[in-house]
């Protein structure tokens, strides 16, 4: 009997267990993992890769020409443990007719939750008064003394109304919120009328919300987006959340926002870079409070998003549909 060829598959980082057992399963694959929680070395990645059939990456590798062209002719597949594929050369991966996998759907709801405690956290000042209870500050109880902001009777504004924006009105709306606005590249009128949401200009949305949750993609369009512009428009009272990716928004034109009173407080899951330096000015504000990109991190999510990234990879090494395929 001949031997039997192995396909190779890289992994960059460790993945929660139910998908590390997956692969582990796959007696057709031979997988290497680069064993660490932080991020792998470009050069290890372009040791790593070379020569493999697939490869299974997160959101903080970049794959781009140079990572491709290390791996060279074998690639036929990469399965990303995310649901953003800003990090991959699509044009590229076309090119080559690598197949692309991701986790769509199963860290909806997860990050739905996220969204809607940053915002609560936000607008209610939580960090500032868990602060003034460990440092003395609290001597009385105060008549105007850590006041925030509340959704009953509310306007909430939500940039991009898909799966998560959608679960992030839907987990809103039991607060108390009179009014829904949406923007996007196009109206949804199926999916805004569980919400009654109107669909507006980035602008009107802007300018008529009290709070705004920005859930939309990254995309040419959306970079930059919320800017000088868009935070001149917003009332001095408004919150805003960004949960989607740190480069919708310009984090120069925020800081000024926030530090002038422009707008009243802002909460961020994701940041430009990942991780932001412990230097960098947002984190001075007491009205910021930033997360490190925590949206979709409970033990089920997590778990489950792995066990769909392993699938996603064995079945295009195998040739078969995967569960959650990118179509390029």
């Amino acid at each position: 009997m001949r031997p039997v060829l192995l396909m190779k598959v890289f992994v960059t980082r460790r993945i929660p267990p139910e998908g590390r057992a997956a692969l582990a399963r796959a007696a057709d694959c031979e997988v290497e993992q680069w064993d660490s929680d932080e991020p792998i070395p470009v050069k290890e990645l372009e040791r790593g890769v070379a020569g493999a059939h697939g490869l299974l990456c997160l959101l903080s590798d970049l794959v781009d020409k140079r990572i491709l062209d290390a791996a060279g002719a074998n690639l036929k597949v990469i399965s990303t443990l995310s649901v953003g594929v800003d990090h991959l050369a699509l044009d590229e991966i076309k090119k080559r007719g690598i197949r692309v996998g991701y986790t769509p759907d199963v860290l909806t709801d997860t990050t739905a939750e996220l969204a809607v405690s940053l915002l609560l956290t936000t607008c209610r000042r939580l960090p500032e008064a868990i602060e003034e209870v460990k440092n003395g500050g609290w001597t009385s109880w105060k008549p105007l003394w850590l006041c925030g902001y509340g959704l009953t009777q509310s306007t909430v504004g939500i940039v991009g109304l898909g799966r998560i924006g959608q679960a992030i009105a839907r987990r809103l709306k039991p607060f108390g919120v009179q009014r829904f606005l949406y923007t996007g590249r196009q109206p949804r009128p199926e999916e805004a009328a569980e919400f009654q949401a109107e669909f507006v200009s980035t602008p009107e949305l802007a300018a008529q919300s009290d709070f705004i949750v920005v859930a939309c993609s990254l995309t040419p369009a959306t970079k930059g987006l919320c800017n000088k512009d868009f935070f001149q428009k917003m009332k001095e009272t408004a919150v805003f959340v960004n949960i989607s990716r740190g480069d919708v928004v310009n984090q120069d034109d925020l800081y000024q926002a926030l530090a002038s009173g422009q707008i009243a407080a802002a909460g961020l899951d994701v940041t430009t870079p990942e991780p932001l330096p412990t230097n960098h000015p947002l984190l001075t504000l007491k009205n910021c409070v930033i997360l490190p990109h925590i949206g979709s991190a409970t033990h089920s999510t997590r778990n489950t998003m792995s066990m769909l990234a392993a699938n996603n990879l064995l079945a295009g090494l195998r040739g078969e549909p995967m569960p959650s395929e990118l179509m390029l």
